[in-house]
């Protein structure tokens, strides 16, 4: 049944915006269907009303209409006009950059949340001015939204514009605080939990080496938990930080957090002919669907990013508090 109320939605246009017109109008009625103000059955202002009251081409509007009618969000009658068809919704998903493991996170957050929900994917890249920029101007846009923060003194306050109840934290427990809803994982005794997995392993090695490059922004409570490690197990150690210096020598183990280590390291294998996981070990950070098949498999120490993307499509799906950390693991292959 249709309801022939059209006075819960009023759509104002910014024709000094950025946002073409046509999305402006997709925007304001999901935006408005997610919170509830247009409901299922509603009717939506004529084609020609809003052409009137928003000074816009009826092109712009149709435009509009045929992508809310692709997204199953309105349906029209004829002689009736447009209504809301369902309850869809929108959701912000902030992510750092898009690697082979985030693609993991992304397909599973989508996979797992329901088909209303329509999913916005951002990258902040690390850089605070872009990070502030998409979040200011998402803010009331979103039914809800999941952001993978990072350390910047500037990112708390930049979120404090979304309540905590529609904001989940995922994967790195920087600037965030008991109030928050959050999905992370544990750079710290997980990781140093993970590496005496693998003591016995690296006891094959004269010495341990932590490629940590200046130009990561992986957590540094990973090197500090590091150098636990090797201090309680008696390990030689050493830090690179230069990607320029890291020349591999046999019978030493590297820890790398950067896949183009990886790449460096295999490069150098096959140049100097030795053997990974017998003259040189590598573990590497964060799984990837490649790294069972490079060369005979490469180990890494990982948390479980399909369990992080459907544990925050839960948080979509269900209004409750989500507070949890994504466990650890090691895993071992041939190249340790």
């Amino acid at each position: 049944m249709i309801n022939e109320n059209q006075d819960k939605f009023v759509f104002a246009i910014n024709h000094e915006s950025d946002v073409p017109k046509y999305q402006q109008l997709v925007d304001g009625i999901t935006n408005a269907i997610a919170e509830n103000i247009l409901q299922k059955g509603d009717l939506l202002p004529s084609v020609n009303a809003i052409c009137k009251t928003n000074q816009l081409s009826r092109d712009t509007v149709f435009k509009a209409y045929s992508i809310l009618k692709e997204q199953n969000a309105i349906d029209s009658v004829p002689n009736k006009g447009y209504y809301v068809a369902g309850e869809t919704r929108k959701v912000l998903l902030v992510l750092d950059t898009f690697k082979a493991y985030k693609e993991v996170l992304y397909h599973s957050f989508v996979n797992n949340v329901p088909d209303n929900v329509i999913t916005d994917v951002q990258f902040h890249h690390y850089n605070i001015d872009v990070f502030k920029t998409i979040i200011n101007n998402g803010v009331g846009k979103y039914y809800k939204y999941v952001v993978m923060n990072f350390d910047h003194q500037d990112v708390a306050p930049a979120l404090s514009a979304i309540s905590n109840d529609k904001l989940l934290l995922i994967d790195w427990n920087i600037q965030a605080d008991k109030t928050n809803n959050y999905v992370f994982q544990d750079f710290g005794n997980a990781f140093y939990e993970s590496l005496t997995q693998a003591a016995d392993l690296f006891k094959k090695y004269k010495k341990i080496e932590f490629v940590y490059p200046d130009f990561t922004n992986h957590p540094k409570e990973t090197v500090e938990f590091f150098k636990k490690f090797c201090a309680d197990y008696n390990f030689e150690y050493g830090i690179i930080n230069d990607p320029k210096k890291f020349t591999i020598e046999k019978g030493i183990a590297y820890i790398s957090v950067s896949d183009r280590i990886l790449g460096y390291f295999l490069e150098q294998c096959k140049a100097n002919d030795l053997e990974p996981g017998k003259d040189v070990g590598f573990l590497s950070y964060n799984e990837t669907p490649m790294k069972k098949f490079i060369y005979k498999g490469i180990s890494v120490v990982s948390t479980d990013f399909k369990e992080i993307g459907t544990k925050a499509a839960a948080f979509i799906t269900h209004d409750e508090d989500t507070q949890c950390y994504v466990p650890t693991n090691l895993i071992i292959r041939e190249s340790l």
